[in-house]
């Protein structure tokens, strides 16, 4: 063997470790912890982006809401704009409030409250309000981070949800849901690229979900993170969290979430979570999930309680 070979041999001998296996097999890692991000945080009058961060208390090197994801609050005032060039192969936007349009490649998009969209990688886009404006803004860059990986080859076509188009296909199955007390009463919504997986993007997924008045929705549970924006919701409105559910299906010792209006919660991989609504108003949510790349991987694992 050659020196230089020998050296190397050595030198990357250096970087070789080994657990047993009984100590490794369940690694010490940082939970997702329960956390909620109130409204407050895009109502401060300015433009601006606020990182719904927790990267603090998962441990990931860059900003981060899950391991995979970053969620955003993207506030614009009235005639001002942003831009926007981050290392995403995917994005998910819904307008929480005001009105505006979005500078891509591929030309213009107008958006209005209500209004959902998404966007493969790119070079750069630019959003523009004509009124106080607040976006919901979710990425796959700590994905990307991890990986250590530029994106540079979209992996699907922009798509674009009117609020016109999200309410009328809820409106299809609202009372049939109601009937049948379906677990989960809403639409998932799709991209043709994503048709196998049946989720937003090949890495996200996402749900446009009603929960009508005086009703629960019963606890079900998943791999995937739920990032979860309360897009409408009288008070009395709430998510259940907890880790465990008893024999019966009842959550054991839950945490609470109130659906505060364009206001998001996180609910941690794994956690059983139902949604009740007490009030006499219907409710909505939009969660956005990294289930379009758990369902490719098979690791989904969604179970739901039995009835």
């Amino acid at each position: 063997m050659s020196t230089s070979h020998a050296s190397l041999n050595e030198l990357w001998q250096k970087q070789s470790l080994s657990w047993e296996y009984g100590a490794a097999a369940s690694p010490d890692i940082e939970d997702v912890p329960i956390r909620v991000f109130p409204a407050a945080l895009h109502e401060s009058g300015v433009t601006e982006i606020i990182k719904l961060d927790l990267s603090d208390l998962i441990g990931t090197s860059t900003p981060a809401t899950t391991p995979s994801l970053l969620a955003n609050y993207l506030t614009i005032q009235a005639e001002d704009h942003i831009q926007i060039a981050e290392q995403t192969s995917s994005e998910v936007y819904f307008v929480m409030r005001g009105q505006g349009r979005t500078e891509t490649e591929q030309g213009i998009l107008e958006w209005k409250q209500g209004d959902a969209f998404t966007l493969p990688c790119h070079q750069g886009v630019t959003h523009f309000a004509d009124v106080d404006s607040a976006l919901y803004w979710v990425h796959d860059g700590p994905l990307m981070s991890y990986l250590g990986v530029h994106p540079n080859k979209p992996r699907f076509e922009s798509a674009y949800y009117s609020k016109e188009y999200l309410d009328g296909e809820i409106s299809k199955i609202r009372e049939a849901g109601i009937r049948e007390n379906r677990n989960r009463n809403g639409i998932i919504l799709g991209n043709p690229a994503s048709e196998k997986t049946k989720t937003m993007t090949h890495t996200m997924w996402s749900l446009y979900n009603v929960l009508p008045k005086q009703s629960v929705q019963k606890p079900h549970r998943h791999n995937s993170v739920a990032i979860d924006l309360a897009v409408s919701a009288d008070p009395n409105t709430y998510t259940m969290i907890a880790k465990e559910i008893d024999e019966a299906g009842n959550l054991i010792d839950p945490f609470r979430a109130e659906w505060k209006p364009n206001s998001v919660f996180v609910t941690p991989p794994g956690w059983w979570h139902s949604h009740h609504n007490e009030s006499d108003v219907d409710a909505y949510v939009f969660p956005v999930q990294d289930a379009g790349l758990q369902t490719y991987l098979r690791t989904l694992d969604i179970q739901f309680i039995k009835d």
